[in-house]
Order: C-alpha cells, then sequence, then structure tokens
C-alpha cells in the first residue's frame, strides 16, 4: 500500500504517543508532598474590611526596589489617592469588592507562590525562580529579557509588565524578601493589616489554622481552602464565605501545568532521543520519495530536429 505523508505523520503520532504513554514513570499520578516548610499567607476575606492599609504599605516599602507608583483615580486630577483597579506595573498587592452575590466580599490578589510555580517552569532564563527553602517566587530584573512568558503561564494572571517604561520590568509580591521580611521578619501588608486578615508565617502552620477556623464556625465558611490541593498546592491560601469563584479565584485541576509539562520533557525529550528519531525517519521518507520519484519520472521529450532549408533553385 502506497504510504502518503499525511498518513506517515498520522502513524508517528500514533507511535509517539503510545510511546510516552508506556514511558510514563507509575507514580507520576501521584502529585509530590507538599512542602509546608515554606513561608506564606493565610488571607481571610470574612475579616477584611477593605481598608487597603495593605496595599498602601506595600508600595511604600516596595516602591524603590520594585518600580511601583501611585495610580491616581479619574476624579482625583491631583493624585491625592492611590486608587488601582486592578493589579498593574505598578501595582501588586490589590483589594477588590465583590457585589455578585447576596454578601458582599472583599478579595486580595497578589502572587501566590506556588508550590510549583508555572512561571519558573517557562521562563527562558531564569529571570523567575523559587527559593528552595522559603518557597518565595522572586523575580531578577536584571536577567529578564521581557518575554512575558510567565504571564502566559500563571494561571491566576499575576505577573505584570511595565508597558510605560524605558526600562520594563516585570512586577508581582516577592513577599517583601529583600524589604520588611529582611527587616522586621513579616510582609508589609501582614504587619499592617488592622483586622489580622492577612496571616503569615509556614503553610502547615497556616492550614491549620484555616481549618480550625472553619471546623469552629462552619456556617460562616466554605468548607474548602482555597490553595491547599489547587495546581499542586500555593503558598498564599484563602479562606471566604463565598464561593472563590465569585471571588475571581479560578477553579484548577490539583496537577500543576508544571507538573504535566515537565514530565513531558523528562520523558518524550529526554536526552534528545525522540527528536533525533523523528528527524531522522523524515529525513529517510523525504530521502527515499525523492529518489522514488526520480527513477519514475519520464524521460524528458526529444526536441524535434530542425529540417534544414532547401535552397532555392535558381531557375
Amino acid at each position: 500500500m502506497k504510504q502518503t505523508r499525511r498518513s506517515f505523520f498520522k502513524t508517528a503520532g500514533a507511535v509517539g504517543a503510545g510511546w510516552v504513554a508506556a514511558t510514563q514513570p507509575a507514580a507520576a499520578s501521584t502529585p509530590p508532598a507538599p512542602h509546608n516548610d515554606e513561608l506564606g499567607m493565610l488571607y481571610d476575606a470574612t475579616k477584611c474590611v477593605g481598608c487597603k492599609a495593605c496595599m498602601a504599605a506595600c508600595k511604600r516599602v516596595n516602591a524603590a526596589v520594585g518600580g511601583l507608583a501611585f495610580e491616581a483615580a479619574p476624579f482625583d486630577p491631583e493624585a491625592l489617592w492611590d486608587a488601582p483597579t486592578d493589579l498593574s506595573g505598578d501595582t501588586r498587592t490589590l483589594i477588590k469588592l465583590h457585589r455578585e452575590t447576596s454578601v458582599w466580599s472583599y478579595v486580595k490578589h497578589s502572587c501566590m507562590h506556588c508550590q510549583k510555580p508555572a512561571c519558573v517552569s517557562v521562563c527562558p532564563v531564569k529571570a523567575m525562580t523559587k527559593d528552595p527553602v522559603t518557597g518565595i517566587v522572586d523575580y531578577s530584573k536584571d536577567t529578564c529579557i521581557g518575554c512575558r512568558y510567565c504571564q502566559i503561564a500563571c494561571s491566576f494572571n499575576i505577573p505584570k509588565f511595565q508597558w510605560d517604561r524605558s526600562v520594563p520590568q516585570i512586577v508581582k509580591c516577592d513577599l517583601c524578601h529583600s524589604t520588611n521580611l529582611k527587616t522586621k521578619g513579616l510582609p508589609a501588608c501582614a504587619e499592617v493589616c488592622p483586622t489580622n486578615a492577612i496571616l503569615f508565617g509556614k503553610r502547615g502552620d497556616l492550614l491549620a489554622e484555616a481549618h480550625a477556623r472553619i471546623k469552629q464556625a462552619p456556617e460562616k465558611y466554605v468548607p474548602h481552602v482555597y490553595g491547599e490541593h489547587e495546581i499542586g498546592g500555593t503558598n498564599h491560601l484563602y479562606l471566604a464565605g463565598v464561593p472563590f469563584e465569585k471571588l475571581g479565584l479560578p477553579k484548577l485541576p490539583k496537577e500543576a501545568p508544571a507538573s504535566f509539562s515537565e514530565r513531558i520533557h523528562h520523558t518524550i525529550y529526554k536526552g534528545f532521543i525522540a527528536p533525533v528519531a523523528l528527524y531522522t525517519a523524515l529525513f529517510c521518507v523525504a530521502a527515499r520519495n525523492t529518489k522514488k520519484n526520480g527513477s519514475n519520472a519520464a524521460p524528458p521529450a526529444a526536441e524535434p530536429s530542425e529540417t534544414p532549408e532547401t535552397p532555392e533553385t535558381p531557375q
């Protein structure tokens, strides 16, 4: 049977998919154990009063190192108040009011400091890194090339790019690791929160506190700690009295996208075996088809010979 190029690619794809499935490690479906000694925050939306002291403290402490700036509201031409409406190149911590339910609720948006951060996985130059001890997902403006892959990869749409700067950078929370955490032992937002809606500590301790609150007041909370299992777990955890989807927190699977992509890299692309084999097969098929087409080609038609003109006989 004659094999066409389309049938070849179908066969190659089926073989490749089967090979990947066959080479999956047995434990791949089992998520790795969480690192509960890493640093994180617990945000309790039922305690937040929307004062935005955390936002002001974040900019006050990190303005110099993070390139943050005030964002004036349209009704405030003199820029007396900082009034951002979303995370941006000037704002890396945001309090929003959600009124889509009968119960109004505030929610805090900032970097989730994922256990398996996708932004770190996709960064081609390691400008995004995760500290193996503290778990802080950090960013280096001196290494960044501005590809913005981290923005696309983040499941929470957190990293923001400074489009209006001559020397732009990515803006995201780093738990004040070089500022407040270094000098006072906790992030600025957790330090100034007047209602203890933001708690800072080790992830394991924060999870225990979150579950204790749910057990003590089950009528007050959604029976779930957001970030405990989502995409492999996050170090920024949430409690709320309304469904998390209503607060702008997406419903996500347990497996981290970074784990899935890295599993592919460590199987089908390990040692470049599969790519080399694939390109070798493609080259052999192309060479065979070229040779076959050359041998089956009809010989070029012979050009008609020119009949010499007969000279006219003079009369």
